[in-house]
């Protein structure tokens, strides 16, 4: 299942590798989060062969992958694949992620081997881990060189990326897909903390792979993603720190918001320093 939002050349590659897959049981949904420039509608009559669902308006990204997770169990599926539409799959990913769905008991999801797109030889996620002082998901081996040769048997994490994860329709009905109200970023930690109290692994299958188009080296986050992510994990924190968690979490979080809300006054940029200020008060 792919979201779309305004962005239907990356979509379109998207859906190509898809359609390529090695996996016959395959079933292809498009998403499409009511992107007003009419990308939806072009990509349907583009990819006739593609189911596909019109959600009317933005959701974010946990909205509109709800809106397809709902579409997919209303159909019997057994596993969800959510799929960032800035990726592309090899055509063994899909079977090879099934296959450590399958491989033993309360898999609650399955997270792939993510390289760079521009970048093919390394590794954007190898796994991951939850940082709970951060309030963030942390990626393995990032930035370090992909070495396809040496990839062992999946592996057990404690937090799998939104970017691409397959989810088991049993996981799903116990306990719901993303948590909408927090629209987009931090919403794959919520998840993967909520399968794990739950008694559900996290796998990383390494031999599984997709592609993701996402610059290397770290880009000054936009005001958006800054008020959502900062606004989110306080809200993460919320809902599943106890005390201690919280504690840590409290005198890492504002004391370093505070010095990069200070740091964008100083240059003059208000619009982030603004962003950082209503991460750290929003509700």
């Amino acid at each position: 299942m792919v979201l779309n939002w305004c962005g239907e050349e990356d979509t379109a590659a998207c859906l190509r590798s898809l359609l390529a897959a090695d996996y016959p049981a395959l079933s292809v949904l498009l998403v499409d989060n009511g992107s007003p420039d009419g990308s939806g509608e072009r990509l349907r009559a583009t990819f006739s062969e593609v189911e596909y669902h019109q959600t009317g308006c933005n959701l974010g990204y946990a909205g509109g992958v709800n809106r397809g997770i709902e579409w997919a169990l209303s159909r019997g599926t057994e596993y969800v694949l959510a799929l960032n539409n800035d990726t592309i799959v090899e055509a063994s990913c899909v079977a090879r992620l099934v296959e450590a769905a399958a491989s033993g008991p309360r898999v609650g999801g399955v997270a792939p081997k993510i390289l760079y797109q521009e970048a093919p030889g390394r590794i954007w996620f190898g796994g991951g881990d939850l940082s709970r002082m951060r309030g963030l998901g942390r990626h393995r081996h990032e930035n370090e060189p992909d070495r396809p040769l040496t990839d062992g048997p999946p592996e057990e994490i404690t937090f799998m990326t939104g970017c691409c994860c397959l989810l088991p329709a049993e996981a799903l009905r116990e306990l719901g897909g993303f948590a909408e109200d927090f629209f987009a970023y931090v919403e794959d930690v919520d998840l993967s903390l909520r399968l794990t109290r739950a008694g559900y692994r996290l796998v990383y299958q390494p031999t599984a792979r997709v592609r993701h188009r996402v610059p290397l080296g770290a880009l000054a986050p936009t005001p958006l993603q800054i008020r959502l992510r900062d606004r989110n994990r306080r809200r993460l924190a919320r809902r599943h720190y106890g005390w201690s968690d919280a504690l840590r979490f409290a005198l890492w979080f504002y004391p370093t918001r505070v010095a990069r809300l200070a740091e964008y006054a100083s240059r003059g940029d208000w619009a982030r320093a603004r962003a950082i200020w209503r991460g750290m008060t929003e509700a």
